[in-house]
């Protein structure tokens, strides 16, 4: 099971181990602001009836990193990065972090936020569409 990691945890894995942050939030929140540097590839997807799971993920993940890539994987909250996590480790993935808060905050039973996310604490982000780590380019691949 992979490590669950906070924020300020990812960043320091990136920027000083080695480690590539992959968010696999959807296309549309990826492009709206995410962490400077990721890479993206949706678990889920935009579908006409909702969210939707993407049947290439770990296909594209596949021949995007290799199986011993020392890879963060983030999503809004850490729902979705768990179960990225999680299938990600079923197909041979070993060096696995799971950055819990997301980008936008892990929040409690009620709904209020518990931990802040890679956003709310201030760490170096990006916004718009990536030629070379957006999902587009790294479908190609």
């Amino acid at each position: 099971m992979a490590n669950r990691i906070s924020p300020q945890e990812a960043r320091d894995l990136v920027a000083t181990q080695g480690y590539v942050y992959v968010d696999v939030r959807s296309v549309p929140e990826f492009e709206g602001g995410h962490p400077d540097g990721s890479f993206n590839v949706p678990f889920m997807e935009v579908g006409p009836s909702g969210m939707v799971p993407n049947g290439d993920f770990v296909a594209v993940m596949q021949r995007a990193f290799p199986k011993d890539a020392k890879l963060v994987i983030g999503c809004l909250s850490g729902g979705r990065s768990a179960r990225a996590c999680a299938a990600l480790e079923a197909v041979g993935y070993t060096a696995l972090a799971d950055q819990r808060a997301g980008w936008g905050g892990a929040k409690n039973q009620f709904g209020q936020l518990s931990e802040p996310g890679w956003s709310g604490a201030g760490l170096p982000s990006a916004a718009g569409p990536d030629a070379e780590r957006g999902y587009g380019a790294l479908k190609k691949k």
